[in-house]
């Protein structure tokens, strides 16, 4: 892709990839626990989410969450308290399960039928950057129909598909796409 940033940053230049503000306004929209896992309550309701079905708890497993049926039913009883690291691994468990099993819904609500979604893109933060090296980017908004891949690799954790799938939606703004790489955020709704 000929304008790919090599050296993002190089002289002040601030934002995340544009896949990343994706990931995390999906995350948003799938939603999910509130309460911090750290709080009993909501660590109960991560457990009773992970436990629900013998493919949510292989799914946990999968991401990383290995203990024995005798552990986990102390965790969910209360006789006994997850480590800090299981607290993280039933956190992230739970973000994987959650994320695969909104994927397809989010899919639906974000293509509707073909007419798609409108994406604001707000461009990345220059006020570090000596007026001369300035880029005149501005406020973008764009009409997105195809979801497959950015809500695909988010929800299998790909962070280089979901990259490559943003830039491949960006390529529509035009020639000036390649200054969308990174943003400070982009916002949708479903």
């Amino acid at each position: 892709m000929p304008e790919k940033n090599m050296d993002f940053g190089k002289f002040g230049a601030q934002g995340i990839k544009g896949g990343d503000a994706v990931a995390r306004q999906l995350d948003e929209l799938a939603g999910g626990i509130a309460t911090p896992v750290t709080a009993k309550r909501g660590l109960s309701a991560r457990l009773n989410y992970l436990t629900t079905s013998a493919h949510s708890w292989k799914a946990a497993q999968d991401a990383g969450l290995t203990v024995t049926d005798r552990t986990r039913k102390a965790w969910m009883e209360g006789k006994r308290r997850p480590s800090k690291a299981n607290l993280e691994r039933i956190d992230q468990a739970y973000r994987q399960v959650r994320r695969h099993n909104v994927a397809r819904h989010l899919v639906a609500r974000l293509n509707r039928n073909g007419r798609g979604t409108r994406v604001e893109i707000h461009p990345l933060n220059q006020s570090q950057v000596a007026r001369p090296l300035q880029r005149v980017v501005e406020h973008r908004k764009l009409n997105v129909r195809r979801w497959d891949k950015l809500v695909g690799s988010w929800a299998a954790g790909d962070h280089q598909g979901l990259d490559d799938a943003w830039q491949d939606t960006i390529v529509d703004l035009g020639s000036q796409w390649g200054q969308y790489e990174y943003v400070t955020n982009v916002g949708f709704a479903a």
